[in-house]
């Protein structure tokens, strides 16, 4: 199991940001910008008007160093090449596990604010937070199962014992999908309603991330990393050969 992966498109480099933008637009624009904003005491909901260079000096801060902070959370839109599988892992560790470990808790905060602030607004996301925080935990779930059994299997080079976490691990990527699913029909496709505030704006951003994000990491596990050892086994998506 040492061969070279197919190779995947490379990713761009991202835009810079723009000190100029104003805090309220880069919160939207950029899914983990309000956790930065919120620590930093910088409004990006009702006075995120204010451009972020002039946020930061009212503040005191260091406004590089806000800018590197930001630029850090900023994803790549194409996938790098897959490499060796153990390499893959590691991408898939750093690229989509951590992410996701740090994605949800603010989804769900930013759920809860706009379902109690919001709460009279015919359009509000009721029972989105809940749906989140069942995510989240079915995610972490999940995770722990390939970084503590899966992965360190595939990454010496595969066990024949490894077809029944792959399978399992197949069974729960449908479920997250599931899981999307829902989030998608209590958020209007992750659409905000119209004059929403930035909070909401900024959920709907994030949860239009997470799902990108969930997606290319089930893609990648299930089409790219599995079908290599699966097929050293005799086996495939719907199970092993040999019985």
């Amino acid at each position: 199991m040492n061969e070279r992966l197919p190779a995947i498109a490379h990713t761009a480099a991202p835009a810079a940001i723009d000190p100029a933008q104003q805090i309220g637009q880069i919160a939207v624009q950029l899914p983990g910008a309000t956790a930065v904003f919120r620590r930093l005491k910088l409004d990006f909901c009702c006075g995120g008007q204010v451009a972020l260079r002039d946020g930061a000096a009212a503040k005191g801060l260091d406004l590089q160093a806000l800018l590197g902070e930001l630029s850090a959370l900023q994803r790549p839109a194409a996938l790098p090449d897959a490499g060796t599988p153990s390499e893959l892992i590691d991408h898939i560790l750093a690229r989509y596990h951590a992410v996701h470990r740090a994605q949800l808790p603010e989804l769900i905060r930013m759920a809860r604010r706009v379902e109690a602030v919001h709460r009279d607004h015919p359009a509000v996301p009721a029972g989105l937070a809940d749906a989140l925080e069942a995510m989240h935990e079915e995610l972490l779930s999940h995770m722990r199962k390939e970084e503590m059994v899966l992965f360190p299997m595939l990454k010496t080079g595969g066990h024949p014992m490894a077809a029944h976490p792959i399978g399992v691990m197949r069974t729960e990527h449908t479920d997250h999908g599931e899981a999307l699913d829902r989030l998608m029909a209590l958020t209007n496709d992750a659409t905000p309603p119209e004059g929403a505030c930035n909070t909401w704006r900024a959920l709907c951003a994030g949860i239009r991330q997470l799902a990108d994000d969930l997606v290319d990491h089930i893609h990648l596990e299930n089409n790219v990393l599995f079908p290599q050892f699966e097929a050293a086994q005799g086996c495939g998506p719907a199970g092993c050969a040999c019985g």
